[in-house]
């Protein structure tokens, strides 16, 4: 084995034409990916007017968070809880204007539009808190700390809701008509301290198309509310909320109006991860990956559909082994430089940045790498399966390249779950939370898989054509044999076999000589 790795390494050093593409798909990724993020500029209107977009808001657990809500409480000290119905939930969504110019707004609730109980630490955005709510589109739901989720039962009419402390555990409860209650969830919000805010909230996450998130609100209406442990009076908070460039007016205001025995409290914002907002992410110093692995695709087709006409003894195992480190080689140093470069030239443009940690950039980097060495390895056993290079390139860029832009478009995300693009999950460093709104595309972030699910789906497929790859490089040498043997006919007597790609001055000797043999008396 390692005379033929020697073998197929010699001849892939001595492939000058392989060797340049190669090159050329690290030149061409870390080019795009620089040219992007060198290009990307993010402003933002404040009141201070429009300028460079401040540092996104990080939560407990160190990611981007968005925290913006309108908030009806009371001081809650030691333990204790609350108790409320919610008897309805209403809202205003903004939709892409059908007038230039005319505002389009329709009532209606986001599918993430939540209203409930909430308990934190303090009103300072970004603080530890939990809340357990009912949601537009997605039943009763118990959060804490932006990022976790936990679901509970559906909402059909009215809902009881039921939010309790006890020391730094908080646990939610819900039910259909205030007696039967069943447990949502329960948490544990480390170091809270003795006095928390405690009381009823309301929120909706904008209306995203594309990369743009509009305006809307939910209004929910609280009544039967029960409090123990807190006996004061009630405070209005509108967290968070923006001010027009005056400085002054509130953009999109809340409120909380008392009517009747019930409590309506309007609010516009969100409670949870910061996916779109949050800042630019690395992935984006990346985003000419496809590009360049076409380069990559192109050079192991080309090494292995030239293999079948060489000798057949290393077989297809030790081609791959050196086309697969060969691309990683490339997909190492191609991820090496257009990641930190990339960050680099987004910092120094003043664009806010995902919090990322040493560990995701180094496993973007490392896995950007591993895609590499699986996609070559794949196009190396479909060149040695079809025996043509450009049926090869042609069929890799089928099933990696196309399924992963037609997913950026928007179209058919279910495709990075089951084709050899699935890989493309390794290089997402923003994590894919189940309760954010997101367009599903690679472009908003999204992947169906988790990083190391989706380069393993590339991986399998990569195993599996080489396997086949390998059974068939057996068949045919199996058929003709190695060049040199002598086999017995059927008759008994020894005969040459003949392997396109040996050297034919062994058949022209062994021709002579058996011309010698008739000669003789």
């Amino acid at each position: 084995m390692l005379k033929s790795l020697h073998m197929e390494w010699a001849r892939f050093r001595g492939a000058t034409g392989v060797v340049l593409t190669m090159t050329a798909s690290v030149l061409v990724t870390v080019a795009l990916g620089l040219l992007i993020a060198g290009g990307a500029r993010s402003t933002c209107v404040t009141g201070e007017g429009e300028g460079p977009c401040p540092a996104p808001l990080l939560g407990p657990e160190g990611t981007a968070v968005n925290d913006k809500y309108y908030f009806v409480h009371q001081p809650l000290t030691g333990n204790g809880g609350i108790t409320a119905r919610v008897s309805d939930m209403t809202g205003q969504i903004r939709l892409p204007d059908a007038v230039p110019g005319v505002r389009n707004v329709t009532n209606g609730v986001l599918p993430w539009g939540k209203a409930g109980l909430l308990v934190r630490q303090s009103l300072t955005q970004g603080t530890p808190y939990a809340a357990v709510m009912i949601t537009g589109g997605h039943g009763v739901r118990m959060q804490h700390n932006y990022i976790h989720d936990v679901p509970g039962g559906p909402v059909r009419g009215p809902k009881w809701l039921r939010l309790t402390r006890a020391g730094d555990t908080i646990t939610g409860y819900e039910s259909p008509d205030g007696k039967k209650w069943a447990e949502v969830g329960t948490v544990r919000l480390a170091g809270l301290p003795e006095t928390v805010e405690i009381g009823l909230f309301a929120t909706s996450p904008g209306n995203v198309q594309g990369m743009a998130s509009r305006f809307a609100q939910a209004t929910a209406a609280f009544d039967q509310i029960g409090l123990q442990g807190a006996s004061g009076s009630w405070r209005r908070d509108d967290v968070g909320v923006s001010l027009e460039e005056d400085g002054r007016t509130p953009h999109h205001p809340g409120g909380a109006v008392e009517s009747g025995g019930r409590l309506l409290v309007t609010g516009g914002g969100d409670i949870g991860p910061a996916t779109l907002d949050g800042g630019l992410r690395a992935d984006f110093t990346l985003i000419g990956g496809a590009v360049g692995l076409l380069l990559v695709l192109v050079a192991a087709a080309v090494f292995g559909g030239a293999g079948h006409r060489q000798d057949p003894g290393p077989g297809p195992v030790a081609r791959a082994v050196v086309v697969g480190t060969a691309a990683f080689a490339a997909g190492l140093a191609t991820a090496g430089l257009a990641v930190p470069l990339g960050l680099a030239l987004l910092r120094a443009n003043q664009n806010p940045i995902q919090p990322i940690t040493l560990a995701t950039e180094l496993r973007v980097i490392v896995g950007y790498a591993a895609l590499t060495a699986a996609t070559a390895v794949l196009t190396l056993a479909l060149a040695a399966l079809v025996r043509r290079a450009v049926v090869a390139i042609v069929l890799a860029a089928a099933v990696i390249v196309v399924p992963y832009a037609l997913a950026t478009a928007g179209l058919a995300p279910w495709l990075l779950a089951i084709t050899p693009a699935a890989g493309f999950a390794i290089t997402q460093s923003v994590p894919t939370f189940a309760h954010v709104d997101t367009d599903p595309s690679p472009l908003m972030g999204y992947y169906p898989l988790p990083p190391w699910a989706g380069l393993a789906v590339t991986c399998a497929y990569a195993a599996l054509a080489l396997t086949a790859a390998l059974s068939a490089h057996r068949r045919r040498t199996g058929l003709r044999g190695r060049p040199g043997d002598r086999r017995p006919d059927l008759q008994g007597r020894f005969t040459w076999t003949e392997e396109r790609g040996s050297h034919p001055h062994l058949f022209a000797g062994a021709a002579r000589r058996w011309a010698r043999i008739r000669r003789c008396p």
